[in-house]
């Protein structure tokens, strides 16, 4: 499904498995795509339909030059223009990574349209102006090697930093269809990304948590100490949270536990 969004087309994968008005918006991390969720989307509980996001300057969605697009406040209004296209009640949100961010910016200024968070790998920002000027520095040198590479280099060079590691445990081909998927992205859409919507130029929110009265389900995985470590601060500040920490996963604990992170968040939404 194709929205316009100030003249901008954005997809929707929608996986309709009821005549329900219930939905769970997925938002996919940097690099990724609407297709990262499929396998969970297709064994989700049977009570939501689902609907994934290609964030601007991904997947099939639009990749413009005007960096406008990938500020924090045109991802907000994205995602508000999708959930408004889809559903009238409220929706369960939830974000891997860079999507995970996006869904607590939105969940931030709209929790009156939410059921539920989900936040796997997610952080509320930077708070340090120190290493947040040092995180916009890095990001600006990785937007001009993915503009001055092949898509492939940058790809190959993605998927090996240390926060993936634990993804080379993976089998062949699921590394062959993820890397496949992250080559159909538009650099000039990437490089944007990091320009409107890096860590670095998000900001910090962990004041701001513990006004989100909305039921939230943080996970992150056993190996990927950082991210772990701010999902337990973020458990501390969110009055509705419970924190889960997937035994032997990393950072992407979807792609990695996928049978483990089906079984946590088909738990939570028991509930609902």
């Amino acid at each position: 499904m194709k929205i316009s969004y100030k003249n901008i087309s954005l997809n929707l994968e929608i996986i309709q498995k009821n005549n329900s008005d219930d939905f769970i918006l997925f938002l996919h991390g940097f690099t990724g795509s609407s297709l990262d969720w499929k396998e969970i989307a297709e064994n989700i509980d049977s009570r939501f339909n689902i609907v994934a996001l290609d964030f601007i300057g991904h997947g099939k969605s639009e990749s413009p030059a005007d960096e406008k697009f990938y500020s924090v406040e045109s991802i907000i209004e994205q995602i508000d223009e999708s959930i408004n296209r889809i559903t009238k009640n409220k929706i369960i949100l939830a974000g891997y990574s860079m999507g995970g961010r996006a869904a607590l910016c939105y969940a931030n200024q709209h929790q009156e349209k939410l059921k539920a968070l989900i936040l796997e790998s997610a952080t509320p920002g930077i708070t340090s102006n120190t290493v947040r000027e040092e995180r916009i520095a890095n990001d600006e040198n990785l937007e001009k090697f993915i503009l001055d590479n092949p898509i492939e280099k940058f790809v190959d060079y993605w998927m090996n930093i240390d926060l993936f590691s634990s993804q080379k445990k993976l089998p062949g081909e699921k590394l062959k269809f993820v890397r496949g998927n992250k080559l159909k992205n538009n650099p000039v859409g990437l490089a944007n990304s990091l320009k409107g919507f890096s860590t670095g130029k998000m900001l910090p929110l962990f004041e701001n948590l513990k006004n989100i009265r909305t039921k939230t389900l943080l996970i992150s995985g056993e190996l990927d100490k950082k991210f772990s470590t701010i999902s337990l601060s973020m458990s501390k500040l969110l009055p509705l949270s419970e924190n889960i920490i997937i035994k032997g996963a990393g950072h992407n604990t979807h792609l990695e536990k996928p049978k483990e992170f089906l079984n946590v968040v088909n738990n939570f939404l028991k509930q609902f």
